[in-house]
Formats: C-alpha cells, sequence, structure tokens
C-alpha cells in the first residue's frame, strides 16, 4: 500500500528537485566558461607568436611595403585614384615575390671547423665552413652569419643544388688576447631587397683562445736571483741531498748512508743525515687593478710578462703558481680579501687561463694578494710582482715585504713610456720593462754576470 504523501512531504520533494536543478545549471556554466578562458588563452598565446613570427620576417622595407599596399589599394579603390592602385599593386606583387625566399627555415647543413683553436694574439685564426644540400632539389642564394665575439663574419651562399656544397675559408681577427665564442652559426635568407628575412641557427659554438704573447727567456735559476731546483728544508730524513749532520746508526739505516771516517774514530757505526730538499715553488703574482695601468696596452704587457715568466718555470720543472686578484663587489672591497689560483699544470693550460685574466675596478691591492699567496704556499722560494706603472715604490715595498726573507723577490713594473732598467729597492729587484723584449734582455744580461 502507497502511502499517500502529505502537503510536508511534496514541499521537501519540491525543494530537493529545484537544488538540483540550480546546482547542475551553475556546474555547467562554470565548465563553459572555463573552456572558453582556456580557448581564449590559447588563442592568444597563438596570437602572439603569430606577431612575434611576423615581426622577426619583416624588415623595415617590408613593413613599408605593406602599408603602401594596403594604403594605396584601400584607397585607390575607395576614390578610384589610379596610381595609387598602381603603387598598391606593385608592392602586393613585390611581397608576394618575396614569399618563396623563406620557404624551409633550415635548408643547409653547416659544419663548421676551426684550423687551430689557439692563437698568439696579433694573429690571425684560420677556420672552414662547408654548406651542403642535402634535402631540397634546389636552394636559392643566401648569407651564413658567424657571430664572433660582438661581432658577426657574413658568407654568402651561392644557388644550390641537391647534392652539391659550398666550402669557403674564413679568417678570423685575433688583434687582442681573450677568450672568443664563436657561433651559435645562423643561416639569413631574404629576397634580394630586403623586404622578408628569415633566420634559422645551429647550436653548435666553438671556443678561440687567444693566448698572450710571450718572449724566450733564460732558466730562473740563472742570473740575479738565484734558486736552485730545490732547497733544503728543517726537516730531517735518512735520504736526500743536503747534508746535515752524523748520527749513530740504528737499525734499519742502510749501509751506503754509513759514514766509515767517523766510524773508525768513534768505534761506533755512524751514520750521515740529511735535510729533507723540497721542489721548488715559483709564484707570480699579477696585479689586476685597473688604476695600476695607464691604460689597456700596458696591462696587456703585464700579462704577456707574467706568461713569459710561467712558461719558463713549467720548463724548469717548477711548481708554478699565477695568483690574481678576484673582483669583489666596491662595498666590501675593505673587508674582504680573495686571489684567484690559475690553472699550471701545462703550458697550454696556463696560457688558455690567461687569455681570459681582465682588469678590475675593484679588487685587492698587490700586496694583499702576495700575502694570500704566501698564506697558501708557505713553500714559496721565488716570488714575481707583476704590475704598471702608476703603482708607487711604497706599494711595491709592502708587497714585497709580505714574502718571508728567504724568497727570492722580483718585481716587474710595466712602463710603456719608460725606460728599460734594473734597480734593487731593499731586498727585492725592480726590473722596469717598456716592451715584452725588454724582459728578455735584462734577464740574459743577469744570467751572463
Amino acid at each position: 500500500m502507497t502511502p499517500t504523501p502529505t502537503p510536508l512531504t511534496r514541499e521537501v520533494t519540491a525543494t530537493q528537485a529545484s537544488s538540483r536543478t540550480r546546482m547542475t545549471q551553475t556546474h555547467g556554466t562554470t565548465v563553459i566558461a572555463m573552456r572558453g578562458v582556456s580557448v581564449w588563452h590559447r588563442l592568444t598565446e597563438r596570437a602572439v607568436r603569430a606577431w612575434r613570427w611576423i615581426r622577426g620576417i619583416v624588415r623595415p622595407g617590408g613593413w613599408l611595403a605593406l602599408i603602401v599596399a594596403t594604403v594605396g589599394l584601400g584607397l585607390g579603390i575607395r576614390f578610384g585614384i589610379a596610381e595609387l592602385i598602381a603603387a598598391g599593386a606593385l608592392t602586393s606583387v613585390l611581397l608576394l615575390l618575396a614569399l618563396p625566399f623563406l620557404l624551409r627555415a633550415r635548408p643547409y647543413t653547416v659544419d663548421f671547423t676551426l684550423v687551430h683553436d689557439r692563437v698568439v694574439a696579433g694573429s690571425r685564426a684560420h677556420a672552414q665552413i662547408t654548406v651542403r644540400n642535402d634535402t631540397s632539389p634546389v636552394v636559392l642564394p643566401g648569407t651564413i652569419d658567424i657571430p664572433v665575439g660582438t661581432g658577426i663574419i657574413d658568407i654568402a651562399v651561392p644557388l644550390l643544388r641537391a647534392g652539391t656544397s659550398h666550402i669557403e675559408a674564413v679568417e678570423i681577427p685575433a688583434p687582442r688576447r681573450g677568450v672568443v665564442s664563436i657561433g651559435p652559426i645562423s643561416s639569413v635568407r631574404g629576397d634580394p631587397l630586403g623586404l622578408l628575412r628569415r633566420e634559422a641557427t645551429w647550436s653548435q659554438t666553438r671556443t678561440l683562445y687567444i693566448h698572450p704573447r710571450t718572449t724566450a727567456i733564460p732558466p730562473t735559476s740563472a742570473g740575479f736571483i738565484r734558486d736552485l731546483d730545490g732547497r733544503p728544508s728543517p726537516v730531517l730524513v735518512d735520504s736526500d741531498i743536503s747534508f746535515h749532520a752524523i748520527r749513530e746508526y740504528v737499525p734499519g739505516d742502510a749501509q751506503r748512508h754509513v759514514h766509515w771516517k767517523s766510524t773508525a774514530k768513534t768505534g761506533t757505526l755512524m751514520v750521515r743525515q740529511y735535510e729533507q730538499t723540497r721542489r721548488s715553488r715559483m709564484v707570480i703574482a699579477i696585479d689586476t687593478d685597473r688604476s695600476s695601468y695607464r691604460d689597456e696596452d700596458e696591462f696587456e704587457l703585464a700579462v704577456s710578462v707574467a706568461a713569459s715568466l710561467g712558461v719558463r718555470g713549467v720548463r724548469d720543472g717548477r711548481d708554478v703558481q699565477v695568483v690574481v686578484g678576484e673582483e669583489l663587489p666596491e662595498f666590501a672591497r675593505s673587508r674582504v680579501r680573495s686571489i684567484r689560483e690559475l690553472a699550471t699544470m701545462t703550458e697550454r693550460i696556463l696560457m688558455d687561463a690567461l687569455a681570459g685574466v681582465t682588469s678590475h675596478d675593484a679588487v685587492n691591492p698587490l700586496s694583499e694578494v702576495a700575502a694570500l699567496a704566501v698564506e697558501a704556499h708557505s713553500d714559496v722560494s721565488l716570488a714575481f710582482l707583476v704590475c704598471g706603472s702608476t703603482m708607487t715604490a711604497a706599494g711595491l715595498q709592502r708587497s714585497a715585504l709580505a714574502f718571508p726573507s728567504h724568497v727570492g723577490v722580483a718585481a716587474v713594473v710595466c712602463d710603456l713610456e719608460g725606460e728599460p732598467r734594473l734597480r734593487r729597492l731593499g731586498e727585492a729587484t725592480v726590473i722596469s720593462v717598456g716592451v715584452l723584449d725588454d724582459l728578455r734582455q735584462i734577464l740574459l744580461r743577469g744570467a751572463q754576470s
């Protein structure tokens, strides 16, 4: 038996049905709104991308032609002006004829090779670029842009049929020392009138190291700064070169170290004892404070001097440490001390590191760079301080005094307007050079004296 619905039951049921209807309508409206917003975002993104693409391919001349075509045809047809119609029609034809030059963004296969990726400042780097057409029946003429540092080298590519290639030698000027990034290479295609232009980029890049110039100098163990290939230390050992004293034999001592004359005198077996000889370490500190140099050419001379000394030290078998001051924030210059040690395992690695050395406005003075170098390498036996012509005698003396008294210290002052000379400043030797060859001449005279 079905119960008869009361008025209260009918009212509750109607209210529930009405709530469900309103909830369904609200949910449907929200979904439609969200879909509309999503579609709007997608359309907006595509429109922005399309605008960027158009802005990237249309050159200033193309924009002018587009304006002339639109205005000329619109106004000419509206007011019946034949000249405007002709101008609009002509520029429209030019724009249509320019479109085929934009087909296929990357029609080439490009191979770029550096013959030598390391050259000396003042010379030229030689490279070769090969452009091949491997995909199209024919590719219209275009241009290859090769970014070299802050400049660009343009290579004109002729019309290429399928399977053909264009090979061209490229000379890259290397007037100054530095580390130069080459690439990424891009192909530029456009019509002869310069209305439209399209670029395609290849991700490959090359690095060109432009090394500082160097000069051949005599071994650092010769001349006015004497430093043997090894120096004795206070550590006593049982086998080495530097003799220290005679002591009694203890089990385990090698028979070859027995001192027979002392044994005969004392009646007790006596052996030699030695001071440990450590390998010589040479430190080259380069002043990278821009205010220490009259101009950039003077700083380049300083880097060439340091490179010549470093290469000579590596060839002599020394442990060479080249240190430079790190650039500091201006507000922390008086509170922070920092140096950077260059890699010096081989001549090539040292020259690569020196290629990237630059001067700065905010660095620690040379005296603090020298002090930090001594803290890092307490076994240094020979030190060179390289600075510019504005360095004062007091500054040089403070830098030299940062090293212990047993360390041979020489300062090389680079002064393009000065005369080459050799003088003493306290316990340090000061060499003034105006050109790189002055360093070789002064060190040769010291080696012969």
